[in-house]
């Protein structure tokens, strides 16, 4: 259903038919961690998250799972098996 309290006109999975069912009754607003995200929108209200209820949340134990602005670095390093290092080691030798 369309939301009715906070973001209006905004289909969101907690409104029912006697009203918005989020913990609180109604959505919170981004967190500072969330500043510059794509999924943040602007309602008259204050900025909100169109992905989840409360943003917060989803910063204490890391990073969110959908922050589009926080990029994350790949390692490219490999596990080395020490046993099989040494074998070539002293094959070489």
């Amino acid at each position: 259903m369309n939301c009715t309290t906070v973001k209006e006109g905004t289909f969101c999975a907690f409104m029912s038919a006697t009203g918005c069912s989020f913990n609180g009754g109604r959505c919170h607003p981004v967190a500072d961690q969330c500043q510059g995200c794509a999924q943040i929108k602007e309602y008259p209200e204050g900025q909100y998250c169109l992905t989840y209820g409360n943003p917060a949340a989803k910063w204490t134990l890391g990073r969110c799972n959908f922050a589009s602005h926080v990029k994350t670095e790949k390692k490219d390093e490999k596990k080395v098996n020490p046993l099989k290092a040494s074998k070539r080691a002293q094959a070489k030798a």
